[in-house]
């Protein structure tokens, strides 16, 4: 495969390390985060209006979380060694280190938080279904059956505590990933303090409007009607979490120009040339400006329902748009120029490969298609049954 090359590069910098499947490591990742830190807002802060998305919110985060490490798995020559990490830590690599941080994450945060407040409706599928059905909700149970009052009242502390624990964990989830960028300082695409903190609130900005999609697209598909108040309330937050995560961006862009070290003319070289219509065309003006001037409408004007829904979804679908991009610009863009500041290649991505177009589009299904058989086992809608999504242990069971 011929590979276009401009001035001078060392062998090993004409074909990029990191392929497409690097850019949906973070992507991923980041939409865990985004996701549980919504759900968050209803358990942790009484922000009852997003209530109706809360159970949504973990399934997705759970769905998606599940995915996070097999783009990292095909990247590997031996992935049947990514095991060795756990038996053989090694505290100074920063990627091997990040598998601890996962299995965190999954098993005593995401995991334990949706067993304990699923528990209820768990326990009594386990009682009132039939066949294969409730030998899976048996075996969910994990030999605990009691919902007493005080069982649940239990279940409600103990499910508080964690969300609290787990809303720095999906901190670090992802700002982790901005560490792993932002330390390789002999790129100075990646090399900001900002870096983590930039990801971690563009984590927050995907996530919030993955769910909002996410939301009124199963509304439709169960015809049932869209909460507004719901929708109105994520849209206000995505647009508060947006304007900072633009500011941080613009803020580190604003350093970078006026430090303008040894590296700036190659950076500026490469925004206006090969990054010019993935970052300033998509991320900048498609996936970042519209969105904000769309949902900051709605702040400002007095509009109709109809309205209002068209706009949440182009902004939603915009947001994820945007946010993918960035995460292209800042693998794929780190990797496309030289060390040495004097030469230039290009990325041209396979279709059919293991680590080519295809894989990428089966890794982005995949997660939906997990999130369906989540839906279908654990109902996450306030009508599925007697017991609303959320709210004080007593009244339905488990919050």
């Amino acid at each position: 495969m011929h590979i276009p090359v401009e001035g001078f590069m060392y062998p090993n910098e004409v074909e990029l390390q990191w392929s497409v499947l690097i850019v949906l490591y973070p992507f991923i990742t980041g939409l865990v985060a985004g996701a549980f830190i919504l759900a968050s807002l209803e358990r942790v802060f009484r922000v009852d209006a997003v209530k109706p998305t809360y159970r949504l919110a973990l399934l997705t985060a759970l769905a998606f979380l599940l995915v996070a490490p097999l783009p990292l798995q095909l990247h590997l020559g031996h992935p049947e060694r990514s095991l060795e990490m756990y038996l053989t830590p090694h505290r100074s690599s920063a990627m091997a280190m990040f598998g601890f941080v996962y299995l965190w994450y999954l098993t005593a945060v995401l995991l334990l938080e949706i067993w304990l407040d699923y528990r209820h409706d768990i326990v009594v599928k386990s009682q009132t279904t039939t066949g294969a059905t409730r030998m899976i909700y048996r075996v969910l149970t994990l030999g605990s059956s009691n919902v007493s009052k005080r069982a649940l009242h239990i279940d409600e502390r103990l499910g508080y505590f964690i969300t609290l624990i787990g809303i720095p964990s999906a901190f670090l989830l992802h700002g982790y990933v901005g560490f792993i960028f932002g330390s390789v300082k002999a790129n100075p695409w990646w090399s900001s303090p900002l870096m983590p903190i930039v990801f971690i609130f563009s984590a927050m900005v995907s996530g919030i409007a993955a769910v909002m999609l996410l939301y009124m697209l199963s509304s439709r598909l169960r015809r049932r009607d869209i909460d507004l108040r719901c929708v109105d309330k994520i849209a206000q937050y995505l647009l508060y979490v947006f304007v900072i995560d633009f500011s941080l961006e613009m803020l580190d862009l604003l350093q970078r120009i006026y430090e303008a070290d040894e590296s700036f003319r190659s950076l500026d070289f490469m925004v206006h040339t090969r990054l010019w219509t993935s970052q300033v065309i998509i991320q900048i003006l498609l996936g970042t400006v519209t969105p904000i001037a769309l949902l900051a409408l709605v702040q400002v004007l007095k509009l109709s329902d109809t309205t209002r829904k068209r706009i949440y979804s182009v902004a939603g679908c915009l947001t994820v748009i945007g946010i993918f991009a960035m995460r292209w610009n800042v693998v794929i863009g780190g990797q496309l120029f030289s060390k040495s500041f004097l030469g230039y290649t290009t990325y041209k991505m396979a279709f059919a490969t293991r680590e080519g177009l295809l894989t990428a589009i089966a890794l982005m299904i995949l997660p939906f298609g997990i999130l369906w058989v989540l839906v279908k086992l654990l109902p996450p809608w306030p009508d599925a049954g007697s017991i609303p999504a959320s709210g004080t242990a007593p009244a339905h069971g488990i919050s």
